[in-house]
Formats: structure tokens, sequence, C-alpha cells
């Protein structure tokens, strides 16, 4: 195999800087903090806030875009516009995020974006002084963080019914080793998605194993899951 030096480029993946010379054939190639691949933007420092952020301006953006044309034009009906909503924007704004581990940062970016959209789509505004909640059970549309960690339980049953040779049951169940730094550690996506099925289930991380294994009986977990409480 021939490597191209002019198009390759090289990271460190550490959540230190560390500068990192690799040649190939007497040419250094460039090291890069961020790359690129497909939709994904990926880190150095191995953290996904940036991709988050980056996915959230871009709805934010594609609101703006369509703000005069669409969202506020009188000519639509509130189901067209409710149904852009829901295969444009939402798209966007949540690609990618099964793997997301949400933070309280995070849940309140989303929940801004989310209802800035909904409020127009009735045609209301803020001097209206009318509940979110009212807004979204007057549409009929779920809420877009109980949409989100729905697929993530999905995802997750999907994941632990993977065979153990498949490369992404391996990183889910891989245990690195070494000396971390110094510092709160970051929360994986492993114990991030145990805790959400604990305060949101009710059930341990030990019995996860046997209830994934039943399709229908997952299934109707996720039905019953409950919206979680909004920050503050």
């Amino acid at each position: 195999m021939r490597i191209s030096t002019s198009k390759s480029e090289m990271m460190v993946l550490c959540q230190k800087k560390v500068d990192c010379s690799l040649q190939v054939r007497g040419e250094s190639l460039p090291q890069m903090e961020e790359f690129k691949y497909l939709h994904l933007t990926l880190t150095s420092e191995g953290k996904m806030e940036c991709e988050i952020d980056r996915w959230i301006g871009a709805a934010s953006e594609v609101l703006w875009t369509l703000y005069w044309t669409v969202v506020v034009k009188r000519e639509l009906s509130q189901k067209a516009r409710l149904s852009i909503y829901q295969s444009v924007y939402v798209p966007i704004l949540i690609c990618g995020h099964k793997l997301w581990v949400v933070t309280e940062r995070i849940r309140s970016q989303i929940q801004v974006v989310e209802i800035r959209f909904l409020h127009r789509v009735p045609g209301l505004t803020l001097r209206d002084r009318v509940r979110n909640s009212d807004i979204q059970e007057g549409l009929g549309v779920e809420l877009l963080l109980l949409h989100i960690e729905r697929s993530q339980l999905r995802w997750f049953r999907h994941l632990i019914r993977m065979p153990p040779a498949r490369l992404p049951r391996e990183v889910f169940q891989a245990r690195p080793t070494g000396k971390r730094p110094r510092g709160r550690p970051r929360t994986r996506w492993r114990d991030y998605i145990s805790r959400l099925i604990w305060e949101s289930l009710g059930i341990p991380q030990k019995e996860l194993e046997g209830l994934t294994g039943d399709r229908e009986v997952w299934a109707g977990l996720l039905s019953l899951l409950p919206p979680r409480p909004r920050p503050g």
C-alpha cells in the first residue's frame, strides 16, 4: 500500500496535547487537533462537546435560513411547518446523538433550540407567555430529549446483543490500562447509559443482559420511559 504524503495527516489521541513526529519516505506528516471523517469531527482530546455544539449551531443556521420563507410564512399551514421541523430541523440537530453523553449543559442547549422552532410553528412569540409544555402538547410532538434517550437505549440493546468479536462491542467492553491524569475522570458512555437506565427505568446493571435479550420486553420498557425533569 502506498501512502500519499500530500493527502495524509496525523492526530494523537490524548487528553493532554502531545507533539509527535511521523515521517513517511522522509516527509513529515502534519499533526492535526481536529479531523473530519464523513459527518463526524474527531478531536485529539477525544471529546464530543465540540461535535455536539457544531450540530446545534448548524440547526440554528437552518432555522434562520428558513425563517422568513418557511417558519413564519403565513401561507404555510401549521402541519407543513411541523413537517419541516421533524424532517429537516430535528435530524440536523441530533445527528449522531446515539453516542452522546448528555450533560446538563447539553440538555439545556437542546431544550432552547427545540422550543425556539416550536414557538413559531403555531405562530407564537415569547410575548404570548405560553408554557413550553403546553406548546409541545398542543402540537403533539415528543420531547426531543426523550426521543434521544429512547434512541440511545435502543442502540444499547443492539450493542449488547452483538457478537463479542464485533468492533463496537469490543470498544464498549474495553478497559483501558495505565495511569490516568489528575482530576475528575470523564463520564464514559458506558457509565452514562447505565445511570440513565437506573434513573429512568430503575433497572440495575446486573439485570440488563437478561432484559435486552427480549425485544418485546425492552420495547415495552422504552414506551414507559418518563421525561426527565428540566434543570433548575
